[in-house]
């Protein structure tokens, strides 16, 4: 039986990946807005409810942090704005499909990174997976003749972005919050020169859009917030089972509901990159029991 504090921890997690899985949907509503002036207004509409958030939990001196970690944030909100981005592009182009696939490779190259930049050393079954990953990518760059960029971009710049996040250990919120502040010059200086062009879509097309990019800000941060209480009360390893859930939903959305292709090499490389995850879970489940049983027959 799940004690109360774990039920509420798989809970806030299933929130979380829930709704980033169906987050394309949103997106989908403002396909006649252009890339940049969503992401633009998702930066303004997040820093607002970010604030709050902070006041109502009286939690703004979590925002002092040291100059070496304020210029830090600049380098993660330049991956994070990079990531939104190339998601938001490939949601409106009708590549689904492909985002979903470079949140599946999202934890293989974390853990690649992790061994390059910290020494984390592979075990041999892991080796196996990332191998069967890398032939999954390849295939598709044979079959279809170009590499399936927004997969890679997707993958590299959230792990390069969680990378640097964790050896920062700044709070979620707070550290999105300093994130934005960077991003935030840029996105008003971008609005301000779309509305000097009259190329801008907020006021002008309806009100149901206008509501939807003011939406952009409960968007980013309300699975942020589910995240961030689910790993206070779960491990990382069972926190990392239900990150799968979101590139699943998106999938299904992308193939089901919007009728995007997944033919035979899309198939294979999903094939290959499925078998990844499970090899990788499976070895790495059974690689924390046994450190677990280890550790009891010791303490016994």
């Amino acid at each position: 039986m799940l004690d109360q504090r774990t039920l509420h921890g798989v809970y806030f997690a299933l929130a979380a990946y829930g709704f980033w899985g169906v987050a394309p949907i949103y997106f989908k509503l403002l396909d006649q807005v252009s890339v940049f002036e969503i992401l633009s207004h998702r930066v303004i509409w997040s820093l607002v409810l970010l604030f709050g958030i902070l006041v109502y939990t009286r939690q703004l001196s979590t925002l002092r942090i040291d100059l070496h970690k304020v210029g830090l944030c600049l380098i993660t909100a330049i991956l994070l704005s990079l990531n939104w981005l190339i998601f938001i592009y490939a949601v409106i182009d009708d590549n689904i499909v492909e985002a979903s696939l470079g949140y599946f490779i999202n934890p293989l190259v974390s853990v690649f990174l992790g061994m390059i930049f910290l020494r984390e050393s592979l075990r041999p079954l892991q080796w196996i997976a990332i191998g069967m990953a890398i032939f999954g990518i390849v295939f598709q760059l044979v079959a279809y003749g170009s590499l399936p960029w927004i997969s890679v971009a997707l993958a590299f710049s959230f792990g390069f972005y969680g990378l640097i996040r964790k050896s920062m250990q700044l709070p979620a919120i707070a550290g999105l919050t300093i994130e934005t502040l960077w991003m935030l010059p840029v996105a008003l200086t971008y609005l301000a020169w779309i509305y000097s062009n009259g190329n801008y879509s907020f006021g002008q097309v309806g009100y149901n859009i206008d509501l939807l990019l003011i939406m952009g800000g409960v968007v980013t941060s309300f699975p942020l917030l589910c995240f961030a209480a689910a790993v206070g009360r779960l491990s990382l390893t069972s926190v990392g089972m239900i990150q799968y859930l979101a590139p699943s939903l998106s999938l299904l959305i992308a193939v089901l509901l919007y009728g995007e292709p997944f033919g035979y090499e899309r198939q294979v490389t999903f094939a290959c990159i499925w078998a990844a995850l499970l090899m990788f879970s499976g070895e790495t489940l059974y690689h924390h029991r046994r450190i677990n049983r280890r550790i009891t027959v010791e303490t016994l």
